[in-house]
């Protein structure tokens, strides 16, 4: 297909020479969520109360000092920060393992699949500055059999609230009606406030899935068929944390 022209910035299909870029933009767009995760898990009520539970031991067992309970709640927040490190970094290496270890295999010789990039230019010279993927996912009670999966997808910093968010979505919502897809799923985290954002934007709406813990996003895209967006949380709860460790 050929370039889908937007502002300053073209819609295509990726290109072998664009892995660095695309490999870029998921590792920036994964990890720059442990700050957010890691917060939201320190204002959880849970963590507030042990922070200061450990900070008073730390005050008592230092004999009233005030350094030796900032030390101890320092750690207990050092210890929280490295478990959501962790959990992101993780994920990131299992995506860079699988389906982004062989970017042409994956999404560009299987008919299923389709990655795309935004790309704009910067400088006089053509920058990477956003990329989706979308891969098919089985379902027996959805149209052909299958949904279409959004497995990926980011936008550099400085290329944020410019479009390029939507017009990816789009391409990829484009894509799924091709292949006949009933659905458009993407799982995100909660601390992807922007992302939820967009689904808005979009003219999703949301229905909470109580058993699952889960919102799930809908919007009409044809008749009988639908888009779809599932958002997952992620309140690391304390379980989580020490589960990471022997």
């Amino acid at each position: 297909l050929a370039p889908i022209f937007l502002n300053n910035f073209s819609i295509r299909e990726y290109r072998p020479s664009d892995k660095s870029a695309v490999v870029w933009l998921l590792q920036d767009g994964i990890l720059e969520h442990v700050y957010p995760a890691f917060f939201k898990a320190m204002s959880h009520p849970d963590h507030v109360g042990i922070t200061l539970s450990i900070s008073m031991a730390g005050y008592v067992l230092g004999g009233s000092s005030y350094l030796q309970a900032l030390l101890f709640g320092g750690a207990w927040a050092g210890l929280i920060y490295y478990c959501c490190q962790e959990i992101y970094q993780g994920f990131l290496t299992r995506r860079l393992e699988a389906d982004m270890a062989d970017i042409q295999a994956t999404y560009l010789e299987k008919p299923g699949n389709g990655l795309w990039v935004a790309e704009a230019e910067v400088r006089g010279q053509a920058k990477v500055v956003g990329m989706v993927a979308v891969g098919p996912e089985f379902d027996p009670g959805a149209g052909n059999g299958c949904y279409g999966e959004v497995s990926h997808m980011a936008v550099g910093f400085g290329w944020r609230r410019r479009s390029v968010g939507s017009q990816l979505a789009q391409r990829a919502l484009e894509f799924c009606k091709e292949r006949g897809y009933a659905h458009l799923a993407l799982n995100l985290s909660s601390p992807q406030t922007a992302a939820a954002a967009l689904t808005r934007k979009l003219g999703f709406t949301g229905m909470t899935l109580q058993k699952k813990g889960k919102i799930l996003w809908k919007k009409s895209i044809l008749r009988k068929k639908l888009v779809s967006l599932k958002i997952s949380s992620l309140l690391i709860s304390i379980h989580e944390l020490f589960a990471h460790f022997p």
